[in-house]
């Protein structure tokens, strides 16, 4: 007879996991039940093997980020509010570096793709509603806008989360995204006022360990 699931175990062994990437220990099937009270066994339960731990730990990355992104309140103005998700990716990848280490990891596959994709659609429906109140050029296609902007999103997070520049490079991320709006069409002045509004510069996670 199977085993039951436990979803607290599948917390457990993720959280676990992905703890020991960040403290960059190798993670073995023994390694990684050890000292969590459980057996080797609940990884086959819970994911039929290490394989599919991977797979799981990467599709909590994507999970985690659509959660932040859904505590991004919409307000009046669409330009603040497309900032504001790009500045909650990157604190979805500083709050979770462990994580967002394997998030972009190809060789992995994804327990749910529809699912991962669907995180993406948070920008496209801001950058549409910035298109459609005319602050940005009828021509601009929503899809593509998302997707520069994740990039630079994305830029910036690798080189402090998981590369070799300090948290204060997060201070470039207006004037790019304001780079990228205007190009769009967007009012230079208007834009920087609403990127002011919509930014905040997440703190790396070195900031984060450092006394007050």
């Amino acid at each position: 007879m199977a085993r039951p699931k436990d979803p607290a175990v599948r917390t457990l062994l993720i959280e676990r996991a992905a703890a020991m990437l960040r403290a960059r220990e190798p993670i073995t099937l023994r390694s990684l039940v050890a000292g969590t009270g459980v057996s080797t066994m609940a990884v086959y339960t819970h994911f039929d093997g290490m394989d599919g731990l991977w797979q799981a730990l990467r599709q909590e990355g994507f999970t985690r980020l659509g959660a932040r992104f859904t505590t991004v309140p919409e307000s009046a103005d669409p330009v603040r509010d497309l900032t504001a998700l790009c500045a909650a990716y990157l604190d979805h990848a500083l709050t979770h570096p462990d994580l967002y280490r394997v998030m972009f990891d190809a060789s992995v596959d994804l327990e749910d793709l529809p699912a991962a994709d669907a995180t993406l659609e948070h920008l496209v429906q801001a950058a549409r509603r910035c298109r459609d109140a005319g602050r940005f050029r009828a021509d601009v296609v929503p899809l593509d806008l998302a997707i520069q902007s994740w990039t630079v999103g994305h830029g910036l997070a690798s080189l402090v989360a998981t590369g070799p520049l300090p948290p204060e490079t997060l201070d470039h991320g207006p004037f790019l995204l304001h780079a990228l709006f205007t190009a769009c069409g967007d009012d230079p002045d208007g834009c920087r006022a609403s990127v002011e509004q919509g930014w905040h510069r997440p703190a790396a996670d070195d900031e984060r360990s450092r006394p007050a």
